[in-house]
């Protein structure tokens, strides 16, 4: 028994590097929030199940001796080990596993699972059961991303007690802060960018705090409230995100907003909505929650927001561009590569006024509107505003524009969305010198997936100098519609890795180069 409890060191070793990735795209798909783990697993079978399939082949232990069994099996293990640990450090790793109190909790309930069959294994060891008892921990490891979501499923209950106790502690807060209101902001596109911009303005004035990074979901907004909210903020500025109808409501049972943004609806996350009627329902679950003396800032320019039928009596502030019979409305619009300059128009005032920023992009001027509209709702004087949009800082990873060496970045590397990437490659045709995209192309939009993304081929094809695609499979149709234009096959370069991308442009680059980096897919979507 001993030389069996030997045997099994590998195995574990092994278990260990394959659990640790499994958890990881656990944490990225949500916690199979809306079964994401589970569509994962069932689109990449090879990447789930691997090489240690290979297990079935211990069924030879019914016709050679134990001794050969245990060297072979415990061979077995090492060398697949070993090959999976090269292979998972060889990886390009955006995001690694937070290690969080939830995924120790996990890891413990795993370790439960997997110790279990095999302490009964131990307490009832027969040598002349030995084949099979290989044969049944082979399948155990084979089938560990499974018992992953088994655990996951086991430690529900767990997570829900957790979430409660942190729910409580962060609706006390709030309801001890009663001179604090809160800014709701949603969209399909713009949130975290509306954010940002919002806190910066409105900080002229008063104490505004953003929830940080992409803090957008029922999580976020209690971990925000709890670790860095205080008595000293006069707003709380609440992204919220949602996968699926409901989802905004739920954020807006948490913090009661007063006061709310909608930036722009349009197909992002289509394929958990279902169709595009779900996704306006669902964004305008912020506008509906309001209170009756609350006020919603809308887009005039959107169709999907002018023709809604809203079903609130809360005062609503519209802004636009191309609408001019708005609150607000912006013309002499000057885009160029420094920045963005452009006039006010206010409701009821003849006079215009003009406004600069550094930001990048004609999106970014709703969003800036937005916050122009609110903030002189609550009284910020428009010289203020003037001094708060100039001093509006550049959004990570959204147009933000770099400096790599002799090599000019613009990091739209956040979350591609067809409305975005084709205003990113209106940027990328204003700057000057040679233009090259790195782009791993768009996700989340259903049925809609192979048309965006080949129309996306199509755009880039009358801007960039070249194009690097990332990932052979994700890029056909943006090839596809780099070839409806006759774009010249000598300037497409696919790579399956982002990091080869920076050695291709340093062979590529001119004596003034611009690069857009258009979207960042999540680790999930890895074809390596």
């Amino acid at each position: 028994m001993i030389y069996f409890i030997c045997t099994l060191i590998p195995v574990f070793i092994y278990l260990v590097f394959k659990s640790k990735k499994a958890i990881h795209i656990l944490q990225q798909n949500w916690y199979n929030d809306g079964n994401r783990y589970l569509s994962w697993i069932l689109k990449n079978p090879l990447k789930t199940f691997n090489y240690d399939i290979l297990f079935v082949v211990f069924i030879i232990g019914l016709f050679i001796n134990n001794q050969l069994l245990m060297i072979l099996f415990s061979l077995f293990y090492f060398v697949i080990a070993i090959i999976y640990h090269k292979q998972i450090k060889k990886e390009q790793v955006k995001k690694p596993l937070a290690i969080t109190s939830r995924v120790k909790r996990l890891l413990i309930t795993l370790f439960i699972l997997y110790l279990i069959p095999i302490i009964t294994f131990i307490i009832t060891y027969q040598n002349e059961y030995l084949t099979y008892y290989y044969l049944y921990i082979g399948l155990l490891v084979f089938v560990n991303y499974l018992v992953v979501m088994v655990a996951n499923v086991v430690n529900k209950p767990i997570e829900k007690s957790v979430a409660y106790y942190y729910k409580s502690k962060a609706l006390r807060k709030l309801k001890n802060l009663s001179n604090l209101e809160v800014i709701g902001i949603t969209g399909s596109y713009g949130k975290t960018s509306s954010k940002n911009i919002l806190a910066d303005i409105l900080n002229i004035k008063y104490n505004a705090l953003p929830s940080p990074k992409n803090f957008n979901t029922p999580l976020g907004l209690i971990i925000t409230i709890n670790n860095h909210l205080d008595k000293f903020n006069d707003y709380l500025i609440a992204e919220m995100g949602a996968f699926k109808k409901g989802e905004i409501k739920e954020l807006c049972d948490l913090v009661h907003p007063k006061y709310g943004i909608l930036t722009k609806i349009g197909t992002a996350h289509l394929d958990s909505f279902g169709n595009q009627e779900n996704i306006q329902k669902g964004k305008f679950e912020l506008i509906e929650s309001l209170p009756s003396d609350g006020v919603g800032v809308l887009n005039a320019d959107d169709e999907l927001q002018k023709n809604y039928q809203l079903k609130n009596n809360c005062q609503i502030l519209w802004i636009g561009i191309e609408n001019k019979d708005t609150d607000v409305f912006a013309d002499n619009i000057k885009l160029s590569y420094n920045g963005t300059s452009f006039d006010v128009h206010f409701k009821g005032d003849k006079n215009k006024y003009k406004f600069e920023t550094k930001l990048l992009g004609k999106h970014n001027i709703y969003n800036i509107l937005a916050a122009i509209a609110l903030g002189k709702y609550l009284n910020i004087e428009i010289p203020k505003l003037q001094a708060g949009v100039k001093r509006v800082k550049a959004i990570e990873h959204r147009l933000e524009l770099k400096q790599m060496g002799d090599i000019n970045i613009i990091d739209d590397a956040y979350n591609s969305n067809p409305v975005g990437s084709k205003m990113a490659l209106e940027v990328l045709k204003m700057m000057p010198g040679k233009k090259i995209i790195v782009t791993p192309g768009m996700i989340e939009l259903a049925d809609q997936e192979y048309e965006l993304n080949k129309k996306f081929g199509e755009y880039m094809s009358d801007v960039c100098d070249e194009v690097i695609l990332v990932g052979k499979e994700q890029t056909k149709p943006i090839y596809e519609g780099l070839m409806n234009k006759k774009y010249k096959k000598e300037h497409i370069h696919i790579i399956n890795d982002v990091k080869e991308a920076f050695v291709l442009i340093n062979k590529l680059k001119d004596k003034e180069t611009f690069v857009l980096l258009e979207n960042d897919l999540p680790d999930i979507f890895n074809e390596k």
